[in-house]
């Protein structure tokens, strides 16, 4: 699944939203759902792996079980 950016704005835009209602200013409860919201956004995304990774395996060739034994790259989409 792709990044859900209209999500995060709109989680952003109600934030901001509420937080101006408010007759006193908490940096604490801004900082907290912000960070959420971010958070939430970031795992919307998917992340893909280029293929090539090295792996080692192991078990049968029924039952294999392993390991990537290098760095790969990916990306956030």
């Amino acid at each position: 699944m792709a990044l859900q950016k209209p999500a995060l704005k709109a989680s952003i835009k109600q934030l901001l939203q509420d937080m101006m209602t408010r007759e006193d200013a908490s940096y604490e409860e801004f900082a907290d759902r912000l960070s959420t919201a971010i958070d939430a956004f970031v795992k919307t995304g998917t992340v893909t792996v280029a293929s090539g990774i090295a792996v080692a395996t192991t078990g049968t060739a029924a039952a294999q079980t392993g390991s990537t034994t290098a760095q790969g790259t990916g990306t956030i989409s």
